[in-house]
């Protein structure tokens, strides 16, 4: 349809259904615009066409499973009610077109699909990835416009980039597949696209979560086949809001923080032999901690010892979960962010130990809680946010007292959503 139709679609209450999925019914006037402004934003950059669709990919949060799938480890995590959202349309121009509000159009020859220097660490190499996997895996791609917005917090935890990389790849699908390629070979692809073109030795969780949607755990013992399990679980039931704090932080820079931590994890394990940390017990960790000190540094076995016991806790978590057992869930959340905070050691840069807003983020909410719900740091760490599940009785002191520190709007009540990455007009 033009942009016409698709905004008489939009403003009617045509897509709410699929809306209030996404977003939650409080939410629909403010999408209906932001959808709206979309399509004029298309049509100003490109013109009208006949054949507009619209796609969404959301961020992510993670609960639990704290780096540990980058070494075959296990994870819970969700997607949320923020997305990255693109207008788009297929055509024959070879080229795919991508305007993404505040930055610069990247423009990718599909006949071009070669890793690109200049590229690295830039949106360009998510989008050539991605066209370049589908390329290898037998799929089809063509030229596309599109115009992307996004209210997935850049630097926030929420995975900004992988949302981006799954809503390529959703376009991909939908545009030129029939919408057949699964949310979990999008997911693969994103992370070969992470890896290899953008130069992020991430692992899957990010992609997987947000691209197939909901709240799951994923076991990557076998990363080409990850085994991914629904969690039924209502976040209503535990009396807490989920709340992201944004400290303000962002990944600029970070790339090497964040790849010692597999790094050092894998280095570990060659010493054992493996390839990943997965096989190795927090016994057999003990057994050689000497020899891992001296070869490797204490940081590195610190890491080790967060891997082998979040990988266990994941475990505990979901059983809590689904037992209905929220006091145990709790306990054992806040014991998962302070491995991330002791052992793993990603709340703060070491290039930068100066600025600690998630060390203080943390610890105004340790204060503001005390004792009940959760918090712990969000995602890869480094900067960013933190995650918290704080009472729906403490809510509003919450939010005042961590916005007068960090800002006005600095602190997010979040739900999980119920959908991946999706074409949205489908």
């Amino acid at each position: 349809m033009n942009a016409a139709a698709l905004k008489e679609l939009i403003l009617s209450g045509g897509l709410d259904q699929k809306l209030t999925l996404l977003y939650g019914a409080d939410q629909l006037e403010a999408q209906h615009q932001r959808y709206a402004d979309a399509v004029d934003s298309f049509v100003e950059i490109y013109g009208d066409r006949d054949n507009l669709r619209i796609f969404s990919a959301p961020g992510r949060t993670e609960i639990a499973g704290n780096h540990t799938d980058h070494n075959h480890g296990r994870v819970l995590a969700a997607s949320v009610n923020l997305d990255v959202i693109a207008i788009a349309s297929a055509n024959d121009s070879g080229v795919i077109a991508i305007q993404s509000k505040g930055y610069k159009m990247d423009r990718i020859a599909v006949d071009d699909l070669e890793i690109k220097e200049a590229e690295i660490n830039k949106a360009a190499s998510l989008i050539r990835g991605m066209a370049s996997r589908f390329v290898q895996k037998g799929l089809k791609i063509g030229g596309l416009d599109a115009y992307t917005t996004s209210n997935v917090l850049k630097g926030s935890g929420l995975s900004s980039s992988a949302a981006f990389e799954v809503l390529v790849g959703n376009l991909l699908s939908g545009l030129y597949n029939d919408g057949a390629v699964s949310p979990v070979e999008i997911a693969k692809y994103a992370q070969y696209a992470e890896n290899v073109y953008f130069g992020k030795p991430s692992g899957l969780m990010d992609q997987m979560a947000s691209s197939v949607g909901n709240l799951i755990t994923i076991d990557f013992a076998d990363p080409e086949a990850p085994v991914i399990e629904p969690v039924d679980f209502d976040f209503a039931a535990l009396g807490c809001a989920l709340c992201i704090v944004d400290t303000g932080g962002n990944h600029a820079d970070l790339t090497n923080e964040y790849a010692a931590i597999p790094a050092e994890m894998k280095a570990v394990a060659a010493l054992f032999g493996e390839e990943v940390l997965r096989p190795v017990s927090y016994e057999a960790l003990l057994s050689k901690a000497g020899e891992i000190r001296e070869k490797l540094g204490d940081r590195a076995l610190l890491r080790a010892i967060h891997f082998v016991q979040e990988n266990r806790r994941v475990e505990e978590i979901v059983a809590a979960l689904r037992k209905g057992d929220y006091d145990r869930f709790l306990t054992l959340l806040t014991q998962s962010g302070r491995s991330s905070f002791c052992y793993l050691q990603n709340v703060y840069a070491n290039i930068a130990p100066q600025e600690q807003g998630l060390s203080l983020a943390l610890a105004l909410s340790e204060q503001l809680l005390d004792g009940r719900g959760a918090f712990r740091v969000h995602g890869g760490g480094f900067g960013g946010t933190t995650q918290n599940l704080v009472p729906l009785d403490l809510v509003p002191q919450f939010k005042e007292t961590i916005e007068s520190v960090f800002g006005a709007g600095s602190c997010h009540i979040l739900f999980i959503r119920p959908l991946g990455g999706t074409e949205v007009t489908a």
